[in-house]
């Protein structure tokens, strides 16, 4: 799988952006708040309609401008895919798959698997459940449509019954109905259980030997799901806790709640671990990331890396390059010395400056010597 073309139009601060890239390693290089993320921003949201950052439709819409646009060619299994994006300030996205509308962005999921590594995804494993979670439904999401399917309408209805909780002040008749969410909050949240269980398990097969060979042996890594309630107990447990959500307010049970730990040696590295072993584990996280999506699909994702090898030692930035040979790979830095310095076969460069880009061929020939 790989990304053959981007046009964004009024996207960040992109007035007009057509890049092709390389099928093997391309750099977009250049000084901090260029617009280098915006373009791994822009493939990401193509993949998944959503932004890595969390930003609203209107947010990566330029200042000045209603709408904004991002095509994106493709090729999957020796066949072209191109994904048009129309990005409105006051109504929802647009999306059409080579030319053809689709009404569901589930439509779209899975058409082009992205994994993404930024900076911050080191501080996954010290960070709180909430980004864990996120790191697991994100590659669900782009893996498995009926986890996106179910997850969609549990979020849905956390929301519904969250609302219901605080309109019991005002209306405590409606108490009888809170039994009919909680059945179909029970239904949809133990398929997610089910699904996030299996997919740690797959996890934890493909990280050990990553993470042994990462650690030079030295470190064995586990993976633990953690659900806030098992499947059989879930009914039961909302309806004991019923009058505590009550008053409180809010839903205080359900995989909305559930964690994953990280075990190295026999020590649960979210608390105990030092940052070097917490950051290996990441890192081993998204190797095991890409290893997941190749097994799961037959295919290889395109990896995207923005400005992380800034952020590892030599050692790990030796691992990581040398892991993603066989990847299309687009990565952001500001400067190309770790390229340099190890000798690191690229394939195409680009400069980016106050939201333009410029191919760079003279260091191409340059890295090749």
């Amino acid at each position: 799988m790989v990304i053959k073309s981007l046009e964004l139009a009024d996207f960040r601060n992109y007035k007009e952006l057509n890049i092709n890239f390389d099928t093997g390693t391309n750099i977009l290089y250049g000084d901090n708040a260029q617009g280098k993320t915006n373009i791994l921003e822009a493939i990401y949201i193509s993949a998944t309609t959503k932004s890595h950052k969390g930003s609203k439709d209107k947010e990566v819409i330029n200042f000045d401008k209603e709408e904004a646009h991002i095509r994106t060619c493709l090729e999957k299994e020796n066949v072209e895919y191109r994904v048009d994006m129309h990005l409105r300030k006051n109504k929802s996205k647009g999306i059409a798959i080579d030319k053809q509308k689709i009404k569901k962005a589930a439509e779209l999921i899975g058409l082009l698997n992205v994994v993404f590594f930024s900076p911050e995804d080191l501080s996954i494993i010290k960070s709180g459940p909430s980004e864990r979670r996120r790191f697991a439904d994100m590659e669900l999401c782009q893996l498995d449509n009926f986890y996106l399917y179910n997850l969609n309408h549990y979020n849905r209805i956390i929301n519904q019954r969250n609302k219901l909780l605080k309109d019991l002040y005002f209306h405590p008749e409606l108490k009888e109905t809170l039994d009919i969410w909680d059945m179909q909050l029970v239904s949809f949240g133990s398929k997610i259980i089910e699904r996030r269980e299996a997919f740690a398990g797959q996890l934890c097969e493909i990280i050990k030997d990553i993470h042994s060979r990462l650690s030079g042996g030295k470190e064995e890594l586990i993976i633990k799901y953690e659900p806030d309630v098992s499947i059989e107990d879930f009914e039961r447990r909302m309806k004991e806790n019923q009058g505590k959500d009550i008053h409180s307010k809010v839903t205080g049970t359900g995989p909305h709640r559930d964690d994953f730990s990280f075990i190295v040696n026999g020590i649960d590295i979210r608390r105990f671990g030092s940052q070097g072993q917490q950051r290996t584990a990441a890192l081993s996280l998204k190797l095991s990331e890409i290893e997941l999506v190749k097994k799961i699909t037959g295919d290889t994702p395109v990896l995207l890396l923005d400005d992380v090898l800034s952020e590892l030692d030599s050692n790990r930035q030796n691992y990581l390059l040398n892991s993603i040979g066989d990847i299309q790979t687009i990565i952001t830095c500001t400067g190309l010395d770790e390229f340099i310095n190890n000798r690191f076969k690229i394939n195409r460069i680009f400069n980016v400056k106050e939201g333009n880009t410029k191919e760079i061929t003279k260091l191409e020939k340059d890295f090749a010597q």
